[in-house]
């Protein structure tokens, strides 16, 4: 109950409300405040005035009184009633619950000063709503006292056992130490021998100490209201076009006589129901309050702890960033020494050699001035010719450039960090939006026996990027629902449900920020299982899409389970029970949609793929929409198929669009963990052929088994059939297949794979039929 305590103070001295009044603006005010900020007007403004000169304006008509200018708009504090020229300017003050409250006008000058004033009327400006109010030769009696709203505090005031205060003291009251039952007031100990003395009238009344006071006057029967034009009626009837109380000789002699008036307790009765029906809404709406003020706590906390998180991951960014700059640093700093230490060398090598070289010359220039210095002519012309051609030698290997640096004392290096700086100084946040939830086109999907075609858009006002879509749909019987697409189309048909079931749906978009919120969820009825042509749809089927669906001849249901992170693989529920999923309409019109399975002994399951480029080597290239892939390695590289298999029949074809210089490219199946960086088939992960331009061989762990004659070239189709029900791996080139079965006894979860390097290129065809060798075989008893 704290809340209500604001509603129990009066806006002009900020306590609770002492004896309150009604002003006809519905606010109230305490007697004693209405008193203090009452302001004079002249006699001629006055309402007895106005009716006297035939104007028809009720005691409390404030709205034509509003006219006058109650306050300053401007920042002055002050406020003026604009409309009377003797009206001096009266200064503005704020109550304690800042409400701007008119203090009572200055005391008149001394009649020896001024002259006498004119009689005056009080008037009163409501401190909450700013309605100006002319006083009747009533005054303040004429409100009526609101003691619904004195029995509203007194029980508050129970509630909190508050201590009773005097309801004398004039400024802060004193607590209450007597309460007389006769009066009903509390006082103090000042204010009881000051106001009520112990003699006289007052010493027959009875005085008990507060608490007992409180008891009894909540046990006391409450005061009757009376009307305020005659203080002598209770209230017993409600006046409807005034909205308020009135007594029966106010329908007899009052302005009230010609008013429509009904009984005061079904008035009240009414008003009650009224009022508790206006709290239930409000209750609903203060209930909603309550809990978006939850949801904003929460945000506090869930913005402090992403706020750590993402300070934590911002310094973390940045650290790596240092450290990526500390370690390019380091790599630039040893190639400076290494630039270092081979000028070092360079110079200290040719100082080693002219040192040797220039003492050799030393030598040979003093051994030749000593023989100069020698007499004997026949001895200095025996090796004269001989020192002669060694002097020429020697001053030619001191020819050009041996006395020139070898290295220069710069360094040619240039740190080229314009680039860097210009990042860094561009490195900022990217605001990250995920797209809006895509929007179900209901005049798009439609139902055709047990399959469904669902169709989407992006909302027109979208702007945020979208880099694909998820399609979801429930088990058939309201269970959990299962990824059936993942991929860039907006249109896909699944085959396969079953039939006359009721099928949810449902789809979202992501980006690289993020996934969308799901659109709404699409519930979809499949028809009977009957050749009849009139089926009934949930939707109208448009015409050009009935001519591309597909007609599926498998009585199949969908049973999509997860493996791994970012991956699906398809698994029957029965051998009567299989998938086809569409994911294009390219897909829906392909050629060769109807397959003969008559007289097989079990059926295809159909399903349509592409390379994945989260599991393959990083030396892949893909195309294509992930259909085709090469490698810029001349090391063999493992890529794998999007879509695992563990049980049905699959085939796919592998089409080979480069082949050079005679590479060895294998082809076949693979556990999910095979390795990435060697021939497929080096390892026990996968099953393969591997081929070059005139043999094949078939290897799994290193080892080869069954060559055959026949290789590829560019053009060549090579087949991949996994028959996980007879659990064996068969391969054919042009249609031709490759010797026996190639392996058997295969159990588990495999998946399509390639390996190959830059000399190849290959394209995925998948969703195809048997080839007719294994049908015919399959046929054989």
């Amino acid at each position: 109950m704290e809340e209500m305590e604001e509603e129990l103070k009066c806006p002009v001295c900020g306590s609770f409300y002492r004896e309150p009044i009604i002003l006809p603006c519905s606010h109230n005010l305490c007697q004693a405040c209405a008193r203090n900020i009452l302001v004079q007007t002249p006699d001629s403004e006055s309402p007895q005035s106005r009716r006297a000169s035939g104007s028809a304006v009720s005691d409390y008509d404030y709205l034509d009184l509003d006219k006058m200018s109650l306050y300053s708009e401007a920042d002055s504090g002050y406020g003026s009633y604009g409309g009377f020229a003797s009206a001096p300017t009266t200064p503005c003050q704020k109550s304690p619950n800042g409400v701007r409250v008119f203090p009572p006008a200055a005391p008149p000058p001394p009649a020896a000063l001024a002259p006498p004033p004119p009689p005056r009327n009080a008037c009163l400006t409501c401190p909450q709503c700013h309605r100006s109010l002319v006083l009747d030769e009533r005054g303040l009696r004429g409100f009526p006292r609101n003691r619904l709203l004195e029995g509203v505090i007194d029980r508050y005031q129970q509630g909190r056992a508050a201590a009773l205060r005097c309801q004398l003291c004039e400024k802060a009251p004193k607590e209450a130490a007597v309460m007389c039952e006769q009066c009903d007031v509390f006082y103090c100990d000042p204010c009881r021998l000051r106001c009520h003395p112990p003699r006289g009238p007052l010493a027959k009344h009875r005085l008990v100490p507060p608490a007992q006071g409180r008891v009894s006057r909540r046990l006391s029967p409450r005061k009757i209201s009376t009307c305020t034009d005659h203080e002598l009626e209770n209230h017993s009837m409600y006046c409807v076009q005034c909205k308020s109380p009135v007594c029966y000789q106010c329908l007899e002699e009052g302005k009230h006589s010609s008013h429509e008036v009904k009984a005061l307790g079904a008035m009240w009765k009414l008003h009650k129901s009224q009022l508790s029906q206006a709290l239930n809404g409000l209750s609903d709406r203060a209930k909603e309050a309550k809990e978006f003020l939850v949801q904003l706590r929460n945000m506090v906390q869930q913005i402090q702890e992403n706020s750590v998180e993402f300070e934590a991951c911002l310094v973390a960014q940045c650290d790596a960033l240092i450290d990526a700059l500390n370690r390019r640093k380091a790599q630039l700093l040893s190639r400076v020494n290494k630039e270092h230490e081979h000028k070092l060398k360079v110079v200290r090598d040719q100082i080693s050699h002219c040192t040797v070289k220039l003492r050799q010359t030393t030598g040979l220039m003093e051994y030749c001035l000593e023989v100069i210095k020698e007499n004997d002519p026949s001895g200095f012309l025996q090796i004269s010719d001989a020192l002669i051609r060694r002097v020429h030698m020697t001053e030619d290997q001191w020819g050009k450039g041996t006395l020139t640096p070898r290295m220069t004392t710069d360094f040619d290096l240039n740190l080229d960090n314009a680039p860097l700086l210009q990042s860094i100084h561009q490195l900022d946040f990217v605001q990250m939006k995920v797209p809006a939830p895509p929007i179900l086109q209901l005049e798009e999907c439609c139902t055709h026996n047990n399959s469904a075609t669902l169709s989407w858009k992006q909302p027109p006002l979208s702007t945020v990027q979208v880099e694909g879509y998820i399609l979801e749909l429930d088990d058939g019987n309201g269970g959990q629902f299962r990824e059936v697409y993942v991929g860039k189309e907006t249109m896909c048909t699944v085959d396969g449900l079953h039939f006359n079931s009721t099928y949810s749906a449902r789809v979202k978009a992501f980006n690289k920020s993020g996934v969308s919120p799901y659109s709404k969820t699409l519930v979809l009825q499949t028809s009977e299982d009957t050749q009849s042509e009139e089926q009934t749809l949930p939707f109208p089927v448009p015409l050009e899409r009935s001519q591309l669906r597909r007609m599926s001849p498998f009585s199949s249901t969908l049973n999509l389970q997860p493996s791994f992170s970012g991956r699906s693989y398809f698994e029957l529920r029965s051998s009567a029970h299989q998938l086809s999923l569409h994911s294009s309409l390219q897909s829906l019109n392909s050629a060769g949609c109807n397959f003969d399975t008559q007289g097989s002994p079990y059926s295809q399951l159909v399903a349509w793929f592409s390379f994945d480029p989260s599991s393959a080597h990083a030396d892949i290239i893909f195309s294509n929409d992930n259909l085709t892939v090469t490698c810029n390695s001349y090391d063999d590289r493992v890529v794998l198929g999007k879509t695992g298999f563990s049980k049905g029949l699959h085939y796919w074809e592998l089409s080979i669009d480069r082949y050079d210089n005679h590479p060895d490219p294998a082809f076949g199946v693979a556990r999910i963990d095979v390795l990435k960086d060697a021939m497929l088939g080096k390892d026990d992960k996968a099953w393969a052929m591997y081929v070059d331009n005139n043999r094949s061989w078939f290897m799994h762990n290193n080892s080869h088994t069954n060559r055959t004659e026949g290789g590829i070239t560019k053009g060549a189709t090579v087949g991949v059939l996994l028959d996980l029900t007879r659990r064996t791996l068969t391969f054919s080139i042009n249609e031709d297949q490759q010797g026996p079965v190639a392996f058997e006894n295969l159990e588990g979860l495999f998946f399509p794979a390639v390996s190959l390097n830059r000399n190849v290129q290959v394209t995925l065809h998948t969703g195809l039929p048997v080839p007719e060798f294994y049908t015919s075989r399959s046929a054989m008893p």
